[in-house]
């Protein structure tokens, strides 16, 4: 059982170093003070899409405080909140399918992970992302989603984000 224990906590240590894109802290706010520990806090972050050039989401993710918490020990809580928004002439990169992940985050040492799919409503050329989490074990209903109607940049029409679904 300890040698479970190390792994996971070694794990847990090295998975931040692991993720290939880690999304960019705008800030963090305090909910709960803790006098001899961490404060529980909110933190937001912010990703650009990797493959749909000038799009960015940003999202806050709890954050739970005291020791174990600090120690990465603490099942994080499954509330989300997300918003993106299209911040320059919109490309697409490449060709995706609907649902397909565009960021993903541990966020438990075995179980728990917060994930970011995008998707396209051909009909009105809207980029959909949807942010959620989710146990191995049993689903979470928490979620949050954001959509980013693909505009004109100045002159430059933007392109139909139906024409690059697989």
């Amino acid at each position: 059982m300890r040698l479970l224990t190390t792994l996971g906590v070694l794990l847990a240590l090295c998975a931040p170093a692991l993720a290939e894109d880690d999304p960019e802290l705008i800030f963090k706010k305090s909910t709960v003070f803790r006098m001899f520990s961490p404060d529980a806090k909110l933190a937001v972050y912010a990703i650009d899409d990797p493959l749909i050039e000038n799009v960015a989401c940003h999202f806050t993710l709890p954050e739970v405080g005291g020791w174990k918490g600090w120690a990465g020990l603490a099942e994080e809580a499954s509330d989300v909140s997300l918003a993106c928004r299209q911040t320059g002439p919109i490309a697409i990169k490449g060709k995706f399918k609907q649902g397909e992940e565009a960021f993903r985050e541990r966020r438990s040492i075995f179980f728990k992970k917060v994930q970011i799919v995008r998707g396209c409503d051909a009909k009105r050329n809207v980029l959909v992302y949807l942010m959620y989490t989710d146990k191995l074990i049993e689903g979470s209903p928490k979620n949050s989603t954001s959509a980013v109607p693909i505009m004109p940049w100045g002159t430059q029409e933007g392109p139909r984000c139906g024409d690059f679904l697989e």
